[in-house]
């Protein structure tokens, strides 16, 4: 007997189906003030977010003083990045550990590695002057991926970045998306994953025109076509970013998306198999367009 083929999209869909139970509140990938400091702190060299204790003591800190930008780091990082803390700015404490070799000549202490908590001060962009460019968290977090740039601009959607929405407008054929800047580290994504499954949900919304693949949901969904669309678009982000390599595996925030609108789909349980056989139709479509990439 032929062995059945592997479908990547049905695959995708049975893992979101699967991970709904468990996922928690959907939650923004990016900050709407542009350095809003729900976003992790983010040291300026290395582009990588504090863990642990250094997480909320850094908040505690920003939130004693006022600070709305999310990037931190030494005095001496600063200045290589090209600014100056200001004199009299009042640094924040944070702990790393050290690994270092021990050797003891107490007979009851065996010699090998330890680890060893060591303090250090940074300041927070806020503290800064004379940077050379204007730096925040999103920026040196933002890793571009050029193959999926190559894609969206062979598709031919009109995009346009500023402001702080994602939304595909019908009346003007246009994506509106907020700067890459303000896209934030999470737990389960860079900000660049963050930025480009964004992109792909709202390109997946563009193909709905008539001119397009006329997708019309109303007369079977009827008051509830919305929320279909939504759980489209989201299928279908998810189908392109494993379609483009951009995350081998479905994250836990298309599944918490897609949780949240199928609350008030309860009362069809094909609701999502609709979704994503019409999102499978979407992402082939769009694939197809942006093959020159």
């Amino acid at each position: 007997m032929a062995s059945t083929k592997f479908d990547v999209h049905q695959e995708i869909t049975d893992r979101i189906i699967a991970a709904i139970e468990s996922a928690g509140a959907f939650q923004l990938p990016w900050s709407r003030s542009g350095t809003g400091n729900i976003a992790r702190p983010v040291n300026v060299a290395s582009g990588k977010p504090y863990n642990g204790v250094n997480v909320l003591g850094l908040w505690s800190s920003a939130m004693v003083s006022g600070f709305s930008s999310s990037l931190w780091g030494t005095y001496r990082q600063w200045q290589q990045a090209g600014g100056q803390v200001r004199k009299g700015e009042k640094a924040s404490p944070v702990v790393f550990y050290k690994t270092i070799e021990v050797s003891s000549s107490d007979e009851d202490d065996e010699p090998g590695e330890r680890l060893f908590a060591r303090a250090s001060f940074v300041f927070n962009r806020a503290q800064v002057d004379e940077l050379a460019e204007e730096l925040e968290a999103g920026q040196a977090c933002f890793d571009p991926i050029e193959h999926a740039d190559r894609f969206v601009a062979a598709v031919g959607a009109h995009i346009e970045e500023g402001g702080d929405r994602a939304c595909y407008i019908p009346s003007l054929d246009k994506i509106v998306m907020p700067e890459r800047s303000r896209f934030i580290r999470t737990d389960t994504a860079s900000a660049a994953h963050g930025y480009y499954a964004t992109l792909l949900h709202e390109l997946v919304h563009w193909t709905s025109p008539k001119s397009r693949l006329d997708r019309s949901l109303s007369g079977r969904f009827g008051s509830e076509a919305y929320a279909i669309e939504e759980l489209i678009a989201e299928l279908g982000a998810a189908f392109l970013c494993a379609d483009l390599a951009i995350a081998a595996e479905p994250r836990a925030d298309h599944a918490a998306y897609i949780k949240s609108w199928l609350t008030v789909l309860k009362a069809d349980k094909k609701a999502i198999f609709t979704a994503a056989s019409k999102a499978s139709e979407a992402a082939n479509w769009l694939m197809t367009k942006g093959s020159t990439a």
